[in-house]
């Protein structure tokens, strides 16, 4: 899923400073799972706007709303349903969502809510770890469906560097080594020899450094 981070309350106030009345829309999605956009988040982040407003001495209206998912068409055009009740939707989607609104309502004045952070999953209650970097060219099939491009500091595709000491990695002493623990796993499913082949220079195009990807599957296309 991806994850992200509710941005700081600071940073939110002086974003609609401006503002009299605006809607916070969540996200059920991704956002919603990590703690971060869901309809509770919405609640509580509309408290603490008031609040602060109040305490700054201009008071603000604010709708609160919460879509299915803001990355489906369907579900930003029932936005037209709150036309006029607002003068900017303070989004709690991710960037996607963000950028759907914006794509999709062009008089729309739409503004980030959250920092979106990585493709992760929850390792414990209330831990997320980034395990996938979409990079459009997977090769987990070689190594231990473990990921070095997101999870080496350093995106090596062909063992760990010089620095990793005692299996942890020498950016971040506190992380275990990717390329230690793809070696470990390896070698516990008889995969050994997947170690002695040599990957080829990536091709990084992939991995969107060439602008926007697209995925267009034509069965599925009206």
């Amino acid at each position: 899923m991806i994850v992200a981070e509710r941005k700081p309350i600071a940073e939110l106030l002086d974003m609609i400073q401006d503002f009299d009345r605006i809607m916070i829309l969540g996200c059920r999605g991704c956002v919603s799972v990590c703690s971060a956009g869901g309809a509770r988040e919405v609640e509580i982040l509309a408290t603490l706007l008031r609040l602060g407003r109040q305490q700054a001495g201009k008071p603000v209206t604010i709708l609160e709303e919460t879509l299915v998912r803001q990355c489906d068409k369907e579900y930003i055009d029932s936005m037209a349903q709150w036309d006029g009740q607002y003068e900017a939707v303070l989004s709690m989607a991710c960037g996607v969502g963000v950028n759907f609104i914006a794509n999709l309502r062009p008089t729309t004045r739409v503004l980030p809510a959250v920092n979106t952070s990585f493709f992760g999953g929850s390792a414990e209650q209330g831990i997320w770890t980034e395990q996938c970097a979409g990079c459009g060219n997977c090769i987990l099939h070689l190594t231990g469906g473990l990921c070095p491009v997101a999870r080496c500091a350093k995106s090596l595709m062909n063992g760990p560097c010089g620095g990793s000491v005692a299996g942890h990695c020498e950016i971040h002493a506190e992380v275990p080594c990717i390329w230690q623990l793809i070696h470990d796993r390896l070698a516990r499913t008889a995969g050994q020899e997947q170690l002695l082949k040599v990957a080829p220079i990536r091709d990084w195009r992939s991995a969107g450094h060439g602008g926007p990807r697209q995925v267009v599957r034509d069965d599925l296309t009206v």
